[in-house]
């Protein structure tokens, strides 16, 4: 997407700073004396679990600047991205990027995640999740082919592209993960709040979309529905094969044209995402089995994981010279495999965080060895900072998410404190995350505004504080 892809840089008030192995960092924290987020009246909700939680860390984290960092990423998804209203006697909440003015399915889900341990100590914040989940369900039902959604059939720049656009779309693009986010949500909301009333006739007809698009996807019975092209330079703007991807043997596994970066899949089998259907489509059986006593259907979303969980063992799996059994990050079922990892989530790395792939298994320690090595072709190491990129932004480029998530799927207390280290020191005296940073200048960025990555560290702080609390008392 060309608004994804515009690089923001800035020189402007910048010190050199002392990083990582006495490396010159781009970072000015006099600039931090104060936090960045907007002025009480302009902001777009107010939490009061929200505010408490901050006030409460403010007292635990005694760097100032990382203090700073997480009062201003924790509550940017609030300050600055929702629309809440009540329509119909429902709550109903748009979510945007950032500075994207569209509801990723994907992104809103992420965005108001970390929220959810706080719901039972205020009802406001609750109903503003529900709001989420309820709209959710309307985007789908709308076209569970498409990531992205406006608040209004207005249409947009991308109603040129070739597939079955509508005017509620904002854009198009097939994305696995793009359904699986909302189960996920909605079934950690009903775990956390006890509310199952977002699983009503709308909500369930969605869900029923989504193992139909699934099996569509298997191309069991042809290639689906679904295609797509663009016009455009960016060749991964663009599905090949005259829009149905590169050729795929069916053997189980669940097609995904893009990736969660919105870019094209070089071969159609993205393993991450597969990983994450089946932990949503195990979800999906338990809501439907205890909440709404409908035991075929919760036997079919069992048979579809199952089918995806066998694939996955027989087709993600590679043995590698130096590093044994890894996952694959895509395939096509022909033989073909792409030994990578990209930063975007779900990715081979966030696979426990995802709760797909258990953290201590050899397949994942293995894997992890790969992707967090010069071996994957997107792991960059510079002076500013080391870290998993991806094709979405290019060479040399960093994302900040795939620091966080580097320390989310840790439990060495050393290596988390080396990725908030990195976080400190690269956020270029803006007090936020950024899309991506060059890895020897984080003054070089993508993205002042993208409430995703702001969000996402917040919840990392708030998950050190619970697991390695010491780190919170060092100043890096």
């Amino acid at each position: 997407m060309i608004h994804r892809r515009q690089f923001i840089k800035t020189t402007a008030g910048m010190t050199a700073g002392i990083g990582l192995g006495g490396s010159s960092l781009f970072t000015n924290v006099s600039s931090l004396s104060k936090n960045n987020r907007p002025e009480f009246s302009k902001r777009g909700f107010h939490s009061e679990a929200v505010e408490d939680t901050i006030n409460k860390m403010k007292t635990i984290i005694r760097d100032p600047e990382l203090r700073l960092l997480f009062e201003n990423c924790f509550p940017n998804t609030l300050d600055t991205t929702v629309k809440y209203s009540i329509k119909g006697g429902q709550p109903d909440t748009f979510v945007i990027t950032g500075d994207i003015d569209a509801m990723w399915l994907r992104d809103s889900s992420a965005q108001v995640w970390p929220y959810l341990p706080l719901i039972k100590d205020d009802p406001k914040l609750d109903k503003l999740i529900e709001g989420v989940i309820r709209r959710q369900t309307k985007c789908i039902l709308i076209d569970p082919y498409a990531n992205t959604f406006n608040y209004e059939a207005t249409g947009s720049e991308w109603e040129s592209d070739i597939t079955k656009m509508k005017p509620e779309l904002h854009e198009r693009k097939w994305e696995i993960d793009s359904l699986c986010y909302p189960i996920r949500l909605a079934y950690n909301y009903w775990k956390q709040s006890g509310n199952s009333s977002v699983f009503d006739s709308n909500w369930q007809n969605a869900m029923k979309l989504v193992l139909q698009t699934f099996r569509e996807q298997q191309r069991f019975s042809g290639k689906g529905p679904y295609s797509f092209m663009r016009v455009t330079e960016i060749a991964s703007d663009t599905c090949p094969g005259k829009g149905w991807g590169n050729p795929a043997k069916p053997n189980g596994l669940i097609c995904s044209a893009f990736r969660p970066s919105d870019d094209a899949t070089t071969y159609l089998y993205l393993i991450p995402s597969n990983y994450f259907a089946v932990v949503s489509l195990r979800q999906l059986s338990e809501i439907f089995t205890e909440v709404l006593s409908q035991k075929q259907f919760a036997k079919e979303c069992d048979q579809l994981a199952d089918q995806v969980e066998k694939a996955l063992n027989s087709f993600a799996i590679h043995s590698h010279l130096d590093y044994g059994e890894i996952l694959s990050y895509e395939v096509d079922g022909f033989g073909n495999s792409l030994f990578m990892d990209d930063a975007n989530i779900p990715s081979l790395l966030s696979l426990p965080y995802l709760n797909a792939l258990s953290f201590n298994s050899s397949l994942y320690q293995q894997t992890r060895n790969f992707i967090l090595s010069e071996d994957n072709p997107w792991f960059w190491k510079g002076k500013a900072a080391e870290g998993i990129g991806g094709p979405h932004v290019g060479e040399f480029y960093i994302w900040p998410m795939a620091i966080i998530m580097r320390a989310m799927t840790s439990t060495d207390s050393k290596e988390i404190e080396k990725c908030l280290s990195m976080l400190k020191h690269t956020h270029a005296a803006t007090g936020f995350m950024h899309e991506t940073f060059h890895k020897d200048n984080p003054v070089d960025y993508t993205r002042s505004w993208f409430a995703w990555a702001n969000t996402l560290f917040g919840e990392l702080i708030l998950k050190v504080q619970n697991e390695h609390p010491e780190l919170l008392s060092k100043v890096y």
